[in-house]
């Protein structure tokens, strides 16, 4: 069990019973004399309470983590870092305290307030006694007493305080400016509180312990996406703080998952802490010198996106020995009037903008379930592609597996590999391959029966899914595979849409919790099954299909609840002249249209822009509108005046008929909120090609000197 198990164990041990304290005793000074003796009991085991966990911030005289606290804000413990000369004048909680010493010594001085009001804004302070907090040794205060700090001795000092509420909502404390009293000040209104940090070396051990399923874990890197891209862990997922709040509940849905933050330098990786907090999440940590750390720990570090997922496809074709086909021999078959089909294993969005010609959309998990009626004929040679290397070779070992009778092969690097071979693309169709039906139906689910029994694919009822759901210590996700479309039109209470293809091609996306349950639905069966056995193969343990799902529901799952704001409509802004527009959508958004005049902003970097917006009113848009309400939120603090949004984003705006600007005309960050395909550029567009299919090959290497891949082998079909 690592240090950060033990210590989770051990505070939550500790809660629990001064919760039953409190509830059986209230709050009095025999009670708070109980619970102080309990905190002094977890401060005394030093070994769970490591400096560098709780290393004080350079250039600051204190700094406070965080460590537990109740889904309602009650029974909140911080450990309190601080050097000698950290000091804090007189000042009161208004909820009960008591203070157990780890290591160094805390000087506190206690006083009673002896005035009753007399005289408004000011107040009188009486001195009742002092103590030097140490190791074994604590203090205990009702809500109105006060007290003063100051980190005495020659070291650094780390004491564990323990409140009945959390000190991020303790709006009301006041302090003094001196022993005697004076006039009143709100006291730390807004504390800046921390998450512990965790080592490298640390994460790899909690990340070795999923291996024995032991617990779950989630690697979020809050940077932006295209940084992410340039280097991150091999479990990480990306999930930018600027759009945190509208992503997290589908990534990390039990608030009381464990959770590792990862970024350059701890800066934007505490500011996600805080966030999470906000939205009820308590098991955080931090990885102490972010990613530049695990490096230097002699970790692997990656570069791309969807790693897991793109290395799982360059292991499979060299596991199965995929087939494939050049795209000069494709096209050769073609212009012969070969029998044969070609399908696209992408969704229909990235199918328009490039395909094979004559080829019919079929993403994905779709490919089995769809086959049988696309290639009738056992003849027909059936040739699976995608952009690049990953959905071609996955595709087309789908239907090897579910042991259709017609050869099947990859296209080789897919549309790239075509238009680097100087070959014509066809662009702005829309053919998809038709839904089986009769013959071709029961065919494909007896293919899919054939892929449950090799891969050990588990059916699982309503009822059982609903004893998954109730778990409160374990994760469960709950897929629905079919297309976007068929999930609108009615889905699983709970469910969110996750088209099976894209669910492999991107499991990082949808699932951020490493030891969690998956669940998958659909209504035949065959492409939850033909899913499930490739989330098997990447080594998530626990995945299952369930049986007869009732697609009742049209609500939008997870769906996150929006700050209020002020918010102008499309009309209301058309013609003013005067106002700020920031554009909170993605610079590929924003390049192919905006607000005329409108300027792009990343979220997460507002703070270090704020001298530049003047007194001009600002008003906030993205594409739906929901991130602009955050952002103008966060404006509103920053620069301490009114911020709006626009009503319905800019698709509104368009929706009203309005013009909209192209091109990357004000851009107030780099272009580096997301990933840029190597389709996305404007320039050198056959060079970011190449380097992308050698990258996705390079990727086996990388891994296999990698611990934290874990694909699993199964034995290969007996023919």
């Amino acid at each position: 069990m690592t240090i950060q198990e033990q210590r989770g164990r051990a505070v939550g041990e500790l809660i629990g019973r001064v919760r039953t304290i409190e509830t059986k005793e209230g709050v009095t000074r025999a009670s708070l004399d109980r619970i102080k003796a309990e905190l002094i009991a977890l401060a005394s085991r030093t070994e769970l309470f490591p400096a560098a966990h709780f290393a004080n911030n350079p250039g600051r005289a204190g700094t406070i983590y965080h460590l537990a606290e109740d889904p309602d804000g009650r029974f909140a413990l911080y450990g309190s870092a601080g050097v000698p000369g950290k000091a804090q004048p007189p000042h009161n909680h208004t909820t009960w305290a008591s203070i157990a010493g780890v290591y160094g010594d805390e000087h506190n001085v206690f006083y009673a307030r002896t005035d009753r009001g007399e005289t408004p804004g000011e107040g009188k302070l009486q001195k009742t006694h002092e103590l030097t907090i140490q190791r074994g040794s604590a203090c205990a205060m009702l809500p109105d007493d006060f007290h003063t700090i100051e980190v005495t001795g020659e070291s650094e000092s780390l004491h564990l305080h323990l409140y009945g509420k959390t000190l991020e909502d303790l709006p009301d404390r006041i302090g003094f400016p001196s022993s005697t009293g004076g006039r009143v000040a709100r006291f730390m209104a807004k504390p800046e509180i921390q998450c512990p940090r965790i080592a490298p070396q640390e994460l790899r051990a909690l990340i070795s312990s999923l291996e024995n399923a032991s617990g779950e874990l989630a690697i979020l890197d809050v940077r932006e996406e295209g940084v992410h891209a340039r280097n991150h862990l091999f479990l990480a997922t990306s999930a930018p703080l600027s759009h945190l709040e509208l992503r997290i509940g589908r990534l990390a849905p039990r608030r009381s998952v464990r959770i590792v933050l990862v970024d350059d330098d701890e800066i934007l990786a505490q500011r996600a802490g805080r966030v999470l907090r906000r939205l009820g999440y308590r098991d955080l940590h931090v990885l102490a010198g972010g990613n530049a750390a695990w490096k230097a720990a002699g970790y692997e570090i990656y570069s791309g996106m969807h790693v897991p997922s793109k290395a799982f496809g360059e292991h499979i074709e060299h596991h199965d020995n995929t087939p494939r086909i050049a795209a000069a021999e494709l096209k050769a078959k073609l212009d012969a009037g070969e029998d044969l089909v070609v399908l696209d294993s992408r969704p229909m969005s990235e199918y328009r903008v490039m395909n094979i010609p004559g080829a019919l959309d079929c993403p994905g998990a779709e490919l089995a379930y769809r086959v049988h009626q696309a290639a009738p004929r056992p003849k027909t040679l059936v040739v699976v592609n995608c952009a690049g290397r990953t959905r071609s070779i996955i595709g087309a070992q789908s239907l090897i597996n579910a042991g259709i009778p017609n050869k099947v092969v990859a296209l080789k690097n897919g549309t790239m590999g075509w238009h680097l071979a100087g070959l014509e693309l066809e662009r702005g169709q829309s053919r998809m391959a038709q839904a089986p039906a009769g013959e071709a139906l029961r065919k494909a689910q007896a293919a899919a029966a054939k892929v449950a029994n090799r891969f050990g694919v588990r059916i699982i009822s309503l009822s059982e899914l609903k004893s998954f759901q109730e778990e409160k210590a374990k994760t469960t996700y709950v897929f629905d595979v079919r297309s976007p479309e068929e999930y609108a039109a009615g889905h699983l209470p709970g469910s969110i849409s996750a088209p099976g293809g894209q669910l492999v091609q991107a499991t990082d996306t949808y699932c951020a919790v490493h030891g969690a349950r998956i669940a998958l639905v659909d209504d035949h069966g065959v492409r939850a099954i033909l899913t499930a056995s490739w989330l098997l193969q990447m080594g998530w343990a626990e995945v299952f299909v369930v049986a007869s799902p009732v697609f009742s529901s049209r609500e939008v799952e997870f769906a996150p609840k929006v700050p209020e704001c002020p918010v102008l409509t499309p009309r209301a802004i058309e013609n003013k002249k005067d106002i700020l527009v920031l554009d909170f959508g993605t610079s590929l958004q924003y390049r192919k249209g905006h607000i005329p005049g409108a300027a792009f902003a990343i979220r997460s970097r507002l703070e270090g822009r704020k001298g530049e917006f003047g007194t001009q009113p600002v008003v906030c848009t993205s594409p739906g509108g929901q991130l602009a309400r955050y952002a103008a939120a966060d404006l509103a603090v920053l620069l301490g005046r009114e911020v709006q949004a626009l009503e319905g984003g800019t698709e509104a705006w368009r929706a009203a008929g309005l013009p909209l600007e192209a091109g990357e005309t004000r851009m107030l960050e780099p272009p580096e909120d997301v990933y840029y395909k190597p389709y996305d550029h404007q320039a050198q567009i056959e060079a970011a090609m190449q380097d992308y299919l050698q990258w996705e090959v390079a990727l086996l290497e990388q891994i296999r000197r990698d611990p934290d891949c874990r694909f699993r082998n199964f034995p290969k079909e007996q023919t």
